[in-house]
């Protein structure tokens, strides 16, 4: 019990400065009173308790989870197993986030209104649908070079650094409408889902392998599972879009 009530005001603290800034704003710049402030107050007890329940499921499941099966990999020996476990990882992960799938939803929207696409919802869902398999790709390949990374040893600076400069050459040649939704889907992949299991995979992957830091080599996916999504997704609007 105690335990649930430190979350639970762990939580309250955390959205604290949020609820203090919609207030001050709301009450004292626009002078305004709170619309609905029922179902306002009912929002905020469900976002604590879900918060609570999330960082609790992160702290009982899902980080020990990850290491565990690190830790499992590294004693099997297997690089094929462990490579394909990184990517699959990856794929799937990023597949499920509910923030990836509602940005491809919204960018289908608008592109239809644009009339870069059909309008129909069976050209909406194909292009969102394909906008989630190419993140979701990228980030598995993204996982792969990450464990890969880890276990070869090689500079991350340096990998970082020569993604990103072939990002600032495809730009260029990508088309404008896609540039703005590859850039964001950086970071919408690396949300709720993905992050707790791939820290955890990195960390429990550099703690059980001689040599390696886990401070040094443990961190560092999440680097790449913001990268490669928009390389991915811009050689995807180069191929779908005129």
């Amino acid at each position: 019990m105690k335990l649930w009530l430190t979350a639970l005001w762990g939580a309250c603290r955390d959205l604290a400065p949020i609820v203090a800034v919609i207030l001050v704003f709301q009450l004292l710049v626009l002078q305004q009173g709170i619309p609905n402030l029922n179902e306002v107050l009912l929002g905020f007890i469900c976002v604590i308790l879900g918060l609570t329940l999330f960082v609790q499921g992160l702290e009982l499941a899902l980080f020990p989870m990850g290491e565990r099966l690190a830790y499992a990999f590294a004693r099997k020996g297997s690089l094929f197993w462990l490579l394909l476990f990184a990517f699959l990882l990856g794929f799937g992960t990023t597949i499920a986030e509910p923030a990836l799938i509602a940005v491809a939803g919204k960018a289908a929207d608008i592109a239809a209104g644009a009339q870069l696409i059909q309008s129909d919802e069976a050209a909406k869902k194909y292009y969102a649908n394909g906008l989630r398999l190419s993140v979701a790709l990228s980030v598995g390949i993204a996982i792969f070079l990450g464990v890969l990374r880890i276990l070869r040893g090689w500079p991350l600076p340096y990998m970082v650094i020569g993604g990103y400069a072939m990002i600032q050459v495809l730009t260029p040649f990508a088309p404008e409408s896609i540039i703005g939704i590859a850039y964001d889907s950086g970071g919408v992949t690396t949300s709720t889902i993905t992050v707790p299991l791939v820290t955890a995979l990195g960390v429990g992957l550099a703690s059980s392998i001689a040599g390696r830091n886990p401070v040094i080599d443990g961190f560092g996916l999440i680097a790449f599972a913001s990268l490669l999504p928009i390389l991915f997704v811009m050689v995807y609007g180069m191929v779908v879009l005129p």
